[in-house]
């Protein structure tokens, strides 16, 4: 019997086990993959996280971290915002962090199932029974789901979000190009948004999110990028003068950015399993981080009351995210058309501390 079962190792995963292995808890943590790995993913971190990363004994300086202060957001026709970030933030793949993380929480103790599917989590005589692929039970008096923004297990819980299908896609590479270290930027397209920034080994992050429908209508992901990112000027050039490291792109479909429920059948979700902001606001990973640690926090400090973990849990989780995205949600709206991006790209840059506004929304205070 663990105290805690973790569904899914990704940052919210691990960062809840370690601080729960350091508050002397049994953890055991089950993902589908075997580190390292690579996740679709933005890669920047905002410096809000950075405090608590360290804390919890994350080595800054052996992961080469690229640290960012500016900010570029263009519209499909290429004009160009640019602003510096207050509180800034820095750039590492999931790859390096993720295994970094692992690696950490393996040696305090935490143990982890690797490789595994997990098939149900049933809550039942005041304890978990997580049931895996090859008909291994795990028993807990707590589960945390941790597995990210879109898997079957929320259909078995049968969660609402799920039930409405999202037009949504990411695309994901790593590449070398010719590209400011210390600059995130965001560059609009019909249908569909793409951020660069720096990360460790000289490489960059280039993700973007875009729709079903635009690539149903050019067949393949190469063809789609040429006839639709490339109307943006600023994608075109990367596109075209950057050497890309992967063989194929990372991709993942039905990123939903529907309100989600941060508890469900007695789970307590963190991470994107719980909600995800739009990566046009582009501080997911911070939240992920700040949302296990909360979750974290509140079971160390109530675990004997399950109901106080519950009410406090969905307390705190409102209070910190629900704001952020809605913000987020609401944001993303403005920059779906062609026309309206440019019109929205305007206004902004007309009323800089609007655009100020919105970022600082967007982002948490240190924790």
């Amino acid at each position: 019997m663990y105290d805690v079962t973790i569904i899914g190792g990704g940052l919210a995963g691990l960062v809840s086990s370690i601080v729960l292995r350091q508050a002397g808890k049994k953890v055991i943590v089950i993902e589908k993959k075997t580190y390292p790995f690579h996740r679709v993913c933005g890669e920047y971190i905002s410096n809000e996280t950075r405090p608590f990363l360290e804390a919890i004994g994350l080595d800054f300086q052996k992961l080469q971290v690229k640290e960012i202060t500016q900010f570029c957001f263009t519209s499909p026709s290429g004009k160009e915002l640019k602003t510096p970030l207050d509180l800034g933030g820095f750039g590492i793949s999931r790859y390096e962090i993720d295994f970094e993380l692992y690696k950490l929480a393996s040696t305090l103790g935490v143990e982890f199932l690797l490789g595994k599917n997990v098939e149900d989590c049933v809550f039942q005589n005041e304890h978990f029974e997580t049931k895996i692929s090859d008909n291994q039970i795990v028993k807990s008096k707590y589960a945390l789901a941790s597995w990210g923004k879109r898997t079957k297990l929320d259909a078995t819980l049968k969660r609402d979000f799920f039930q409405k299908r999202s037009p949504h896609i990411g695309v994901k590479y790593h590449i070398k190009t010719d590209f400011p270290k210390d600059l995130i930027a965001l560059h609009n397209f019909k249908d569909g948004y793409c951020g660069i920034s720096a990360i460790e080994e000289d490489k960059y992050c280039l993700c973007y999110l875009t729709t079903r429908e635009n690539l149903r209508k050019h067949g393949t992901i190469p063809a789609m990028e040429k006839e639709i990112l490339w109307q943006n000027p600023h994608l075109k050039k990367i596109f075209l003068e950057s050497t890309f490291l992967y063989e194929k792109p990372e991709v993942i479909n039905e990123i939903s950015f529907a309100p989600k429920t941060s508890i469900e059948n007695h789970i307590l979700m963190v991470g994107d399993t719980a909600g995800l902001i739009t990566p046009l606001c582009g501080n997911g990973m911070a939240m992920a981080i700040h949302g296990a640690k909360l979750a974290a926090e509140v079971l160390i400090e109530n675990f004997d009351n399950r109901r106080n973990v519950e009410s406090k849990y969905q307390d705190i989780w409102q209070r910190n995210f629900a704001q952020r995205l809605w913000i987020g949600r609401n944001v993303q709206r403005l920059f779906g058309g062609i026309w309206l991006s440019e019109i929205a790209l305007m206004t902004l840059k007309l009323i800089k501390p609007l655009f100020r506004f919105i970022i600082k929304k967007t982002h948490g205070e240190v924790f």
